[in-house]
């Protein structure tokens, strides 16, 4: 091996402290395999010292193979638990969509998780958290408030139509969208 292969090589020391801090961290919550590149790049930085952008790299790509190994790690199910979670607490497809790319998620993936939530039924689920539209505590209703109501869909990121629909409808209408799932 030339001095520029042994520099670049992570010592075995580094691997195994890659190996466990890839099993703590997946063991405290549920990762992408970009979160988890960069956690072990960045902890590894500030863990040892003088250590070489390309030992970064090479541990940081160890741990990501190592979770695949052990089946840790798996950007499909994180997508799903993700969309799911997101629906059921009043976020919209748009929004769910943005957190996942944030979370490093490919477009694909994001897209065939996204395939059966329901804008809908999150838009309900968001006005009944709220009070909003049919979930309203008083039948007093002027133009502020219903202003106010269909711009906090809208920073949600729900269409326009789906804040009109949501906000038109009678109690009912909303609570058998909640029971249908």
């Amino acid at each position: 091996m030339s001095d520029d292969e042994t520099e670049s090589a992570p010592t075995s020391r580094m691997l195994s402290w890659a190996r466990n801090s890839t099993i703590y961290r997946l063991e405290k919550r549920m990762m992408t395999e970009r979160q988890l590149f960069d956690a072990i790049s960045r902890k590894a930085k500030e863990k040892f010292q003088d250590i070489s952008s390309s030992q970064v790299q090479a541990l940081a790509e160890s741990a990501v193979r190592f979770a695949y190994e052990i089946k840790a790690l798996d950007d499909n199910a994180f997508a799903e638990i993700t969309t799911r979670s997101g629906v059921r607490s009043g976020r919209s497809r748009r929004a769910i969509a943005q957190k996942l790319t944030q979370k490093g998620v490919s477009r694909d993936i994001a897209e065939h998780a996204l395939a059966d939530s329901d804008d809908l039924y999150a838009a309900v689920v968001l006005a009944r958290k709220r009070r909003f539209g049919p979930f309203r505590r008083d039948d007093e209703v002027d133009e502020k408030r219903m202003s106010k109501e269909i711009s906090a869909f809208a920073r949600n990121g729900y269409s326009f139509d789906i804040a009109n629909r949501v906000y038109a409808m009678s109690i009912e209408d909303a609570e058998e969208i909640l029971d249908s799932r």
